[in-house]
């Protein structure tokens, strides 16, 4: 039986130990780690990144910066694209079925049929790999808020990160920028330097009164540290210090905003200029517009170019329409969007940046996720909300084939859900991605 077949009902066991999804909470997973020895208490110096936007990218650009130096690297990031090893790095390898099912094994053993949800037990085994594991750095990526999140059972971080907030997930933390700014904010530590991107007012204040409370040193955009792009380079500066830099690898505009971000953390943290330079330039993470060069998707497309993009809320549509405004401007071809979402999205929100500037939608769906995806004709009726034209289709390569209908050589946009990414990048490695997703 192959490895990916046996690791499957282990996450479906896994899964079903406790009857939500999501149920945030540390008293469960507390217990369960007394349990295995404490193993977040083992851990190499750890950064901390929690936010709503640009989190992936600021883990991706520090996780190159330490590599960059010759260390080894523990990541810890989620949810997965094609398969659920790629949420454990392991001293730069994504661990292994057979270390993680048997991780997960004496996880379920420790636990003793107990309710624990699926990421806090999938949370304990990763920090059981990562304190069996040698490694320089442990670079701990927020799954949903930080307060309660499964990863804020660390003690004291060497570094915490807080990424620009906006409005996601409302119904587990609320439709308030500063509620959410201040369960972001619970991740901070007294004593721990922490690196805050920038915030809408409210969010900035509810974060600086919860860091000053807690006697938490912040760094503050704009304040303490800034990046701005200046003739196709980034340049980053503090007081006193002023670094020219590439500009990162990650495409967008927004990315200088993400790769100040890792900046600023990587010199709290003690990494010098050469390293963030390297870092910048060789960050990679997959269906961040990700341009699509290769596989059965590109091939359906002909001449179109076709980008790829995870991003599912309103701060993420509008900075993909910005990034597809500057190709445009660069280089004019009409832009296709093919799109999905989950039902707890809001389509028009994220769809309304691209009014005035993509041709026409075409709504498809997925299969995984944690509860499917929108139908197309929800999906069709949020684009007109939002002044696109829409039309449903059946499945991804149907709708590759309506987008080049009209112009042969448009710029297809695949964007909406991770969920919708992840098949897509499954399609082009060839592997079938696992439906859950913790």
């Amino acid at each position: 039986m192959p490895a990916t077949d046996r690791l499957q009902p282990v996450l479906d066991r896994l899964a079903a130990l406790h009857p939500k999804k999501i149920d945030l909470s540390l008293g469960r997973l507390e217990a369960l780690l007394d349990k295995l020895g404490r193993p977040q208490d083992r851990l190499p110096p750890v950064i901390h990144v929690a936010g709503t936007n640009g989190k992936g990218s600021v883990c991706a650009y520090l996780t190159a910066i330490a590599e960059a130096t010759g260390e080894k690297v523990h990541v810890y990031t989620s949810p997965h694209l094609v398969r659920f090893n790629e949420r454990i790095v392991l001293a730069g390898k994504a661990v292994d079925d057979a270390h993680l099912i048997d991780a997960f094994e004496r996880c379920e053993a420790a636990n003793d049929g107990a309710p624990i949800t699926f990421f806090e037990i999938t949370t304990a085994a990763a920090f059981m790999l990562f304190a069996e594991t040698p490694a320089d750095r442990l670079i701990l990526e927020v799954g949903l808020g930080g307060r309660l999140d499964a990863t804020n059972v660390i003690g004291k971080p060497q570094v915490s990160v807080i990424t620009p907030v906006s409005l996601d997930h409302a119904e587990f933390l609320g439709s308030d920028i500063a509620g959410i700014a201040g369960e972001k904010a619970g991740i901070l530590k007294k004593g721990v330097p922490a690196i805050i991107g920038p915030q809408r007012s409210e969010a900035e204040d509810r974060i600086g009164a919860i860091g000053n409370a807690i006697g938490a040193p912040l760094r503050l955009w704009g304040r303490d540290y800034r990046a701005w792009s200046e003739h196709d380079r980034l340049v980053y500066e503090e007081e006193n210090l002023l670094w020219d830099l590439p500009r990162p690898a990650l495409a967008g505009e927004h990315q200088i905003i993400n790769a100040g971000i890792a900046a600023a953390a990587a010199r709290a943290a003690g990494y010098n200029e050469p390293a963030v330079r390297s870092g910048l330039e060789n960050a990679v993470w997959p269906a961040r517009l990700q341009r699509l060069t290769s596989g059965p998707v590109v091939a359906a497309a002909g001449e179109a170019e076709v980008w790829l993009d995870g991003g599912h809320n309103e701060a993420a549509g509008q900075a993909l329409a910005r990034a597809m405004a500057d190709l445009e401007a660069r280089s004019p071809r009409p832009l296709m969007l093919i799109c999905a979402f989950s039902p707890n999205k809001d389509a028009a929100a994220f769809l309304s940046h691209f009014d005035g500037l993509a041709r026409r939608a075409q709504a498809i769906s997925f299969s995984g996720g944690r509860g499917g995806s929108q139908t197309q004709v929800e999906i069709v009726a949020a684009a007109g909300k939002a002044g696109l034209q829409a039309e449903a289709n059946t499945d991804l390569f149907s709708a590759i084939a309506d987008a080049t209908r009209d112009a042969p050589s448009p710029r297809i946009l695949i964007c909406g859900s991770l969920y919708l990414a992840g098949e897509v990048l499954g399609l082009t490695d060839g592997v079938t991605p696992h439906a859950t997703s913790g």
